[in-house]
Formats: structure tokens, sequence, C-alpha cells
């Protein structure tokens, strides 16, 4: 385990092997095992589990109730929501050892996946998308993707904000918040610098 100045509860678990970044807050119950890797500034919840080879970029907020399998990938930003699962095997069997089968899931950069939403492993969510709560993802989700529903669909678009993007006959739109420009083209979403 590398020290780098990261808080953990009295009752948190940290096996030998991993590395936490500074800043980082590990909470009540939490378990994180053996050759993970945990950027800065994260926090991750109440009874969490994150598991061997596992990455977290930075300022990724893991909230309560939330186990992140082998295989699973959060790049920089990534909100992951109360509840909210991953898988890493498609078709488990308590009898069958599919250690080596492990599939890898990807959240992008600034992504959110809402309260008890279920990542089928193997996709990847685009940039920014937003996941909402309860959603079963079963397919790849664009960036600045808005997806609802079990299966998801995409219902919509969001800014890095996580604000709906309304495109005009010009297939541009601005971020109600920030004024942030985003153009739609060739079916997916480019913020314009």
């Amino acid at each position: 385990m590398t020290m780098n100045d990261y808080f953990a509860h009295e009752t948190a678990i940290i096996d030998a092997y991993c590395e936490i970044g500074h800043g980082t807050k590990i909470w009540h119950f939490s378990h994180i095992m053996s050759g993970c890797v945990i950027g800065e500034t994260c926090n991750i919840g109440q009874n969490v589990v994150i598991s061997p080879e596992v990455r977290l970029g930075n300022n990724v907020k893991v909230q309560n109730n939330v186990s992140v399998y082998t295989g699973v990938i959060c790049e920089d930003d990534v909100f992951l929501g109360p509840s909210m699962v991953f898988t890493n095997v498609i078709n488990p069997r308590s009898h069958v050892n599919r250690k080596n089968e492990f599939v890898k899931t990807i959240v992008r950069k600034g992504a959110s996946i809402g309260a008890n939403a279920t990542v089928i492993c193997g996709n990847e969510i685009g940039e920014y998308a937003l996941i909402g709560a309860g959603s079963v993802i079963t397919k790849p989700v664009k960036a600045f993707a808005l997806v609802v529903g079990n299966p998801a669909k995409q219902t919509g678009w969001v800014s890095e904000n996580g604000q709906k993007l309304n495109f005009n006959s010009e297939n541009k739109a601005f971020c109600p918040e920030t004024g942030q420009e985003y153009e739609l083209k060739n079916g997916k979403v480019i913020r314009i610098k």
C-alpha cells in the first residue's frame, strides 16, 4: 500500500499492494482489495468494495453500497450513484469458475451512473454520459448521451454539467448552466472549445 496522505475510516479494510492517491477519503466498512489503483481526491462511500485490478481515476465519487469488480476502469471525474451495480461475467454460474473470463467495462471521463443502475460488463460508457437511476445498460453509451430505462435507451443529450441539451436547426446547442456550445454531427455530440 502506498501512503499518499489519504483518509480511511477505522472500520475500512485496505489490503496490501493498493495505490491510493492524495486526498482520497474511504468511509465506513469499505474494502479496498489488493492490486487496485485509486486516484487523487476520490470519495469512497460506506460499504463499498473495490476489487483487485480495478482502476479509478482522480476525483471519482463512489457512493454507498457499490461494488466495483475486477475488469472495471473509471476515468477521472466519474460518479457512481448509490447501490449501482457492475457485472464482470456474461454468464455467471456458482459451480463454474470464470475468473479468467472477466470482461472489461470502461466508464469514460465525467460520466455519471445513477442510483440502482446496472451496467452489464463489456460496455463502454462515453465521456460525460448520464445514466438515469435504475437503468440497465446492455450496450455501449455514446459520449454526452442521456439514457434511461430497462433496457436503457437514449432519450437525449447532456452537457458536461449534466444539463439537457436542445439542438437547434443548425445542430448547435448551449448548456443552460455554463453557456458552453455543443454540436451534433453524424450522431455524435462534441463540445466546441
